[in-house]
């Protein structure tokens, strides 16, 4: 098959367009709702060392999302700040499960934030991220494949910091390995959409845009059985629906409606 090096040559062939832009949109997405959760522990998480540390994941993540929503400008889907603040929930292609919030209370009121959630979470996110930045290296869009390299200087450093939280966690106290594990069954009844494409999962294969989904799922098992040995039986489920084709929660609406709050005082202005 041919590459497509260009966004020129991208944009010629309208098929190969909406399958790239459906994959990106689906990148930049998951990177952004999970960097917002993540600055959402900011000075609450458990130790100084972790808010710092923690704050520079979050961080480097936008900066990911920024990368992807530029490649989508370059496409011309629009501006940066309006693919990420002036986008309808319905239109979001993050996983359903990435949204889901903190917990109970709000950041200025009183944060009842569950770290087991978190640590779960994140370490399932970047476990996946992972798989799908080493398929994505060998892209046929090749603006996509030199993104994908340079993420994968900075990412492995964000889920070792995981891996370490998760094997911590799994060793210590009985109550640490109870919450754990609800999480990750919870995880197992709401998160199919991490490892789903979405409904154009055969094009973006057939375009050679990143593996399929049976690959990535696969992979990314094999990764995550590496740190968690006792993993629920059942195949991942979609309570809430699949975030690929739209389908969110509230929680959603909640974070993007905060998100926005600075972008919408005044969207004339330069950031």
């Amino acid at each position: 098959m041919k590459s497509f090096e260009t966004v020129e040559q991208a944009k010629q062939n309208p098929a190969y367009y909406e399958a790239l832009t459906e994959l990106l949109y689906q990148l930049a997405d998951d990177d952004f709702i999970i960097s917002f959760r993540g600055s959402e522990w900011l000075g609450l998480a458990p130790h100084i060392e972790e808010d710092v540390a923690f704050s520079s994941i979050t961080q480097n993540t936008m900066g990911h999302a920024f990368l992807y929503y530029q490649l989508l400008e370059d496409l011309g889907e629009g501006k940066v700040d309006a693919l990420a603040h002036e986008r309808a929930p319905e239109q979001r292609r993050n996983a359903s499960y990435f949204e889901k919030k903190n917990g109970e209370g709000s950041y200025y009121g009183e944060p009842w934030y569950d770290w087991a959630l978190t640590v779960v979470r994140q370490f399932l996110y970047e476990t996946m991220k992972k798989v799908k930045l080493e398929a994505a290296v060998k892209s046929s869009y090749e603006p996509l494949a030199n993104t994908a390299q340079k993420v994968l200087m900075e990412q492995p450093y964000h889920l070792a910091h995981w891996k370490m939280w998760m094997q911590q966690l799994l060793s210590s106290t009985e109550e640490a390995q109870e919450k754990i594990q609800a999480r990750l069954e919870e995880a197992w009844e709401e998160g199919k959409d991490i490892y789903d494409l979405g409904p154009k999962a055969q094009d973006i294969v057939h375009h050679q845009l990143i593996s399929g989904e049976s690959e990535l799922k696969q992979r990314w098992l094999q990764e995550v059985q590496a740190t968690i040995k006792d993993l629920p039986a059942d195949s991942l489920g979609d309570k809430f629906g699949s975030g690929r084709s739209g389908e969110h929660t509230a929680d959603l609406d909640q974070a993007l409606q905060t998100l926005a709050e600075v972008y919408d005082s005044d969207r004339y202005a330069v950031w």
